[in-house]
């Protein structure tokens, strides 16, 4: 009889190589613009899907395709919920960084030109969220964020700083493709409240600004099936903690939010709540009310006096 080996636990885990560990507490200190420790940014996720393929969110039941009912749902995202959206946010006179499928140049271009006109932040976010840039090849993935950044340009006259992939996938070569495609920042991980400067194959600068997958309505709402008044709550309650540790160091507090969710009218109106409470934090001066490239931008200029300590 032959018995296996018994298991080593001893040696390192494979790791991604992108940062060091460094706790919250152990880092520089800074202050953002206008003396605020709290910055705090918008992220509106405007998206299109294939009909009859592809990936998607589901507010009920997946059918077989065409899965009229899904896709319809996500539409409506696009025809009335975003621009509800917009004019809430205009109402408020926030800044907003929009997280822009290239695909929407084909389908509702006047939507992306209304984000324009308001001075939004385009990010790149993809061709279409019915496709995982993960299952992409080197190549495909390379002209993927390419022609994103080529066409955000081309259409908008504003190439994109940062990026978004769609659904958080990522290949393990994708910081090292966003920084040789011409991103200086990538919203895919969530691993901190401060930005992180990650390391690149050629060495080029990415900071990984954060983006959050709790404050965000597609976990909490279609995932966890959280009300929208406590999907409110949630971003004034996280809001009041994150401005009380902000004493100790400066914080990032994203907010994202996806139009076919949060501008259903019973929702807008509690997210309605939620941002007049973070518009007079920032008219106190208590936040600094911005946009994670404006964000990125802050850590670049400051990165000789900001940057982690290497452990």
């Amino acid at each position: 009889m032959t018995t296996s080996p018994s298991p080593s636990y001893a040696g390192l885990l494979p790791d991604h190589g992108r940062y060091d560990y460094v706790p919250i507490h152990r880092r520089p200190d800074y202050t953002w613009p206008n003396g605020a420790r709290l910055a705090v940014y918008l992220g509106f996720n405007l998206e299109h899907f294939a009909f009859g393929e592809g990936l998607g969110a589901k507010i009920g039941p997946a059918s077989p395709e065409p899965d009229v009912l899904n896709y319809a749902w996500r539409d409506y995202g696009n025809r009335v919920g975003a621009w509800r959206c917009i004019e809430l946010f205009g109402q408020l006179s926030l800044p907003c960084a929009t997280l822009l499928n290239t695909a929407l140049y084909d389908y509702c271009p006047e939507l992306v030109a209304a984000c324009v006109a308001r001075g939004d932040e385009l990010v790149g976010h993809g061709h279409s969220n019915a496709e995982r840039q993960g299952d992409f090849s080197e190549a495909a993935e390379r002209q993927l964020l390419a022609q994103c950044h080529a066409r955000i340009q081309q259409e908008s006259g504003t190439a994109p700083t940062g990026w978004l992939s769609p659904w958080i996938s990522e290949s393990r070569l994708t910081p090292d493709l966003l920084a040789e495609t011409g991103y200086r920042y990538t919203l895919n991980w969530c691993h901190d409240d401060q930005p992180v400067r990650m390391r690149t194959r050629a060495g080029g600068s990415l900071w990984s600004i954060p983006y959050p997958q709790e404050l965000n309505d597609i976990p909490m709402v279609v995932g966890r099936l959280m009300d929208g008044k406590d999907f409110a709550q949630m971003v004034i309650d996280n809001h009041e903690e994150m401005l009380q540790q902000s004493r100790q160091q400066p914080l990032v507090m994203g907010l994202a939010l996806h139009p076919y969710i949060v501008g259903q009218p019973y929702r807008l109106r509690h997210l309605r709540r939620a941002l007049e409470h973070l518009a007079r934090a920032r008219d106190a001066g208590d936040i600094w009310f911005t946009t994670p490239g404006a964000i990125c931008d802050f850590m670049q200029a400051q990165s000789s006096s900001v940057s982690e300590p290497q452990s």
